[in-house]
C-alpha cells in the first residue's frame, strides 16, 4: 500500500472541531454532540498517495475527513481508473462498506489527509438513539448520489471542454466554501491524470483540453495542481449554475 498511516495520539476534541464553525455546517444538539464524541474512536492521518480503503474489503471502521483531499475509484481488470467522486473535510468514508459489508470502491488520498475514526459496529445505534442523525446519514448518501448523477451528466453529454470546465470549477468552489486555500496555497492538488480518470478522457485528450482553458486565463496548470483563476467562466462554458450548499449536515 502507498503512503503512510499513522493512528494520532492526540484527538481533536468533537466540541472544538474546526468544521463547526463553517456556516453551512449544522449545528449539533448538545446529545447530539456528546453521541459523537464518544462514537468517534481517535485520528487518523496518512500521508498523500495513501489508500484508505480497498474496493472488496471489509472495514471496521468508517471515517469523516477532517483535514486533506481524497478521492474514490474503482479499477478496470487491465489497470485503467475512473475516479468517482473527491472527498474534502466533512465527507463521510466507509459508509457503503458499513451497510453493504464491504466496499465497492477504492478511496486514496490526494493529499496528506487526517480523518476522524468511527466503529463501524456502533453504527445503528444512529438509528435506534438519534434520528435525527439518522436522517443526516441518509442525507449524506443522498447529496453522494446527487453528486455522481451531475459526474454522470458530464461523462454522457458534455463536451470535452465542458466536463473539464464543469469539474473544476466544481472542485474550486467546494474548497472554497471549506477556507482550502489562503494567500500561500491556492492549488488544487490534482494531477492531469486525475482529471483523465475523472472525465473518462486519454491524457492527450486531456492536457489539449486543459490547454484550451488555460488560453483562455480561466486556469493556470502546474506540475501537480491547478490554480483557478475564473471560476465564473468555467461555470459559462460547463452550463452549470454554481455550488450551493446550506444548513448541510456531518458527522
Amino acid at each position: 500500500m502507498a503512503g503512510q498511516r499513522v493512528k494520532s495520539a492526540y484527538r481533536t476534541p468533537c466540541e472544538q472541531c474546526p468544521l463547526r464553525g463553517f456556516p453551512h455546517f449544522r449545528e449539533f444538539k448538545p446529545e447530539e454532540l456528546a453521541f459523537i464524541s464518544d462514537f468517534k474512536t481517535g485520528e487518523l492521518t496518512v500521508d498523500a498517495g495513501a489508500t484508505l480503503l480497498v474496493e472488496g474489503a471489509h472495514s471496521a471502521h468508517l471515517y469523516t475527513v477532517l483535514s486533506g483531499w481524497g478521492f474514490r475509484y474503482k479499477m478496470l481488470d487491465d489497470g485503467r481508473r475512473q475516479i468517482l467522486n473527491y472527498m474534502m473535510p466533512g465527507d463521510l468514508v466507509g459508509l457503503q462498506g458499513s451497510l453493504m459489508g464491504e466496499m465497492q470502491h477504492s478511496v486514496e488520498a490526494l493529499s496528506p489527509v487526517t480523518l476522524c475514526v468511527f466503529e463501524r459496529d456502533r453504527l445503528m445505534s444512529i438509528y435506534r438513539e438519534h434520528p435525527d442523525l439518522a436522517f443526516d446519514t441518509t442525507w449524506i448518501a443522498a447529496r453522494e448520489e446527487r453528486i455522481l448523477d451531475e459526474n454522470l451528466l458530464s461523462i454522457g453529454r458534455r463536451s470535452a471542454l465542458e466536463r473539464a470546465a464543469y469539474l473544476l470549477a466544481f472542485l474550486h468552489q467546494r474548497a472554497v466554501s471549506l477556507k482550502l486555500f489562503d494567500a500561500q496555497r491556492t492549488v488544487m492538488p490534482i494531477t492531469q491524470q486525475h482529471v483523465a480518470d475523472t472525465l473518462g478522457l486519454s491524457i492527450v485528450h486531456t492536457n489539449k483540453t486543459l490547454k484550451k482553458l488555460s488560453e483562455r486565463n480561466l486556469i493556470r496548470w502546474m506540475d501537480r495542481g491547478c490554480t483557478v483563476l475564473d471560476d465564473r467562466g468555467l461555470c459559462e462554458i460547463a452550463g452549470w449554475e454554481g455550488y450551493h450548499e446550506r444548513n448541510r449536515p456531518f458527522l
